[in-house]
């Protein structure tokens, strides 16, 4: 019984630095979010890239395509902008854990990953879609693009929550899996992220 109890009060202990983990990380990152209109940009560029994949008119799905240009813009500016505020921070409060184990990143760096360095392999997956992929047909690129945003997004509430709880939101958010947002990212984008994951 004593064991039992002793178990109990391990789990409330863990769980209880869980969550206060997850409040510091989700205030750090709402802090440095809050200057920018990153998920607004998200939202907008979504809806029209959706509503432009299910054009049958090719004419009219350009038109919407092009008038999303300055959001494209606006929304890889404002996250190369953030990646480079983040970096000024220091390592420990920057990183976020694989598994949900209070204190892991001082037994075990291998166990988390730096967000400075995820944020910017997403800056740069965002930027190349925006303004490095001439030559890319338009369905081709919006797949791309919604794929970088996703993982973005998953990255962040991975970063603030867990990777379990990430994976959830993007699927009732988006209707995509995790493994879907990783396919349909650029190769470079991937393999970055595999180096700082795996990392």
């Amino acid at each position: 019984m004593e064991f039992f109890s002793l178990l109990l009060i391990l789990a409330v202990g863990i769980h209880w630095l869980n969550t206060q983990g997850r409040r510091q990380r989700t205030a750090l990152l709402a802090e440095y979010l809050r200057p920018y209109h990153i998920e607004k940009h998200m939202e907008q560029l979504t809806s029209a890239y959706m509503r432009a994949l299910g054009e049958t008119d090719s004419e009219r799905q350009h038109q919407i395509l092009q008038l999303q240009e300055s959001t494209e813009q606006q929304l890889a500016t404002e996250f190369q902008n953030l990646a480079r505020e983040f970096a000024k921070l220091p390592a420990p409060v920057t990183r976020a854990f694989k598994i949900s184990l209070p204190y892991i990143d001082q037994l075990s760096p291998k166990a988390t990953f730096d967000m400075r360095r995820m944020l910017e392999v997403h800056a740069r997956g965002i930027d190349q879609v925006v303004n490095h992929s001439h030559g890319m047909g338009a369905k081709e690129r919006s797949f791309r693009m919604m794929g970088e945003m996703f993982l973005m997004q998953h990255s962040c509430h991975w970063f603030c929550k867990s990777k379990t709880i990430a994976s959830a939101r993007m699927l009732a958010q988006h209707q995509t899996h995790y493994e879907q947002a990783l396919d349909a990212v650029s190769p470079e984008t991937r393999q970055a992220y595999w180096e700082v994951v795996q990392g």
